[in-house]
This record gives structure tokens, sequence and C-alpha cells, in this order.
């Protein structure tokens, strides 16, 4: 029978290689929630039981050189992983946090070996069919499957919003990745809007309403 968990521990030292023993678990995390530009990223990582890197760790506290350093050691030694993007129209069209949902479904659909398990960076997620789920807050510190999924998602993503920068230079996107950052915000007041921008958050919406004495 599916079921469906919330696992809150404590500040743990090391990061935990599973939850379940003995099952396939698949890691899933996404990055790019809070930017106004940009596809959101999902990945899924299922890892084998005696991986172990000394640079493993939530991506967000990871620099960018280490992410780099790592993300082609998980794709090499990962038993399964697979990363997607989903766009910033269909974010508009059916919100970030069901965006980043759909993000890790597709992610799970894409792996080569069907996990048994999934453990979802977070407190929210929508039951994958057939396959039971643990979510676990602040998750991407505490297990490996999550954290390698993290680095995935993000470096991925930089990668991506890298290359459209060079069609936009004016959003700075290879420095912000999208990001609401001041020189974000005064580019969206000079310029506008284009298509990469998710129309339906406020600041694309109404760039007025930030204030010009920033600027």
């Amino acid at each position: 029978m599916q079921s469906a968990k919330t696992h809150n521990t404590k500040e743990i030292p090391h990061l935990l290689s599973f939850l379940q023993e003995g099952r396939i678990e698949a890691g899933c995390d996404e990055a790019g929630r809070g930017p106004l530009a940009g596809p959101v990223f999902a990945a899924a990582v299922i890892l084998p039981p005696d991986f172990h890197h000394p640079l493993l760790n939530d991506s967000k506290k990871m620099t960018e050189k280490a992410r780099e350093e790592l993300r082609p050691i998980i794709e090499r030694e990962a038993l399964a992983w697979c990363v997607v993007m989903v766009s910033a129209d269909e974010i508009d069209k059916i919100n970030i946090l069901n965006a980043s949902i759909t993000g890790m479904h597709r992610a799970v659909d894409g792996l080569s070996i069907r996990p048994e398990h999934l453990l979802i960076d977070g407190n929210k997620f929508r039951p994958y069919p057939g396959i039971d789920h643990t979510t676990v807050v602040k998750g991407d510190g505490k297990y490996m499957s999550i954290a390698a999924a993290s680095i995935l998602a993000k470096t991925h993503r930089d990668e991506y919003m890298m290359r459209i920068a060079e069609q936009h230079p004016e959003y700075r996107w290879d420095k912000n990745k999208g990001y609401p950052t001041k020189d974000h915000r005064e580019a969206i007041l000079r310029h506008g809007i284009c298509d990469h921008h998710r129309r339906t958050f406020g600041p694309c919406l109404q760039p007025s309403l930030f204030d010009q004495e920033e600027l």
C-alpha cells in the first residue's frame, strides 16, 4: 500500500545513505523556485549504497566550484539519475509549487531504474503512482541522494541560465541566475520582461512596484 510520511530529523552531522535500508531509494529535489526568470529544474538520483564523497552536502551550502566538481562524479557513479526542467510558461499556468512537484515526477519517470521509495526534499509532494514517499524538511542536508539531486538540479539550471544570458545580457542572468537581485529588478524596469520571465510573479506583473529610489 502506498504511503507518505514527513520526516523531521534533528541536526545530523553526516549525510545518511538511506532512510529505508534494503530498498531502492531515489532522492528528489528542485532548483529555481524563487527566481523571476527561467525554468525550475528537478532531479531524481539513485546512489549506490556505499557512495561517499567528502564534498557532498546541500548544494546551497557548497561553492560553485565544489558543485561543478561533484556533478560529473554523481552522474558517473549514480545507479540512475534524471534532470528535467519545467518552463516559465508552465510555471505561470500551474504555479511554482505544482511545477516543482511535476518536475520531480517527471524526473522519476526518466530514471532507468524504478525506485521503491522516494525521498523528497521539503514538506509538500503529490504522491507518485505506485511508489511511496517520505518528505524530509531540509533533506538536502540530511540524505546523500537528496543532496546529490540538489547538486544536479542546481548545476543544470545554472548552465541553462548562463546559456540564455547570452541572448539577453541586459538582465545579467550570468550573475543572478534569474533571482530578484537589484540589477535584475533594475533591468526589468528599464527593458520590461521577456519570454523567459515568469509573468505571474509579482515583480514581473507590476515592475513599477519596486522602489524607484533604489535605482
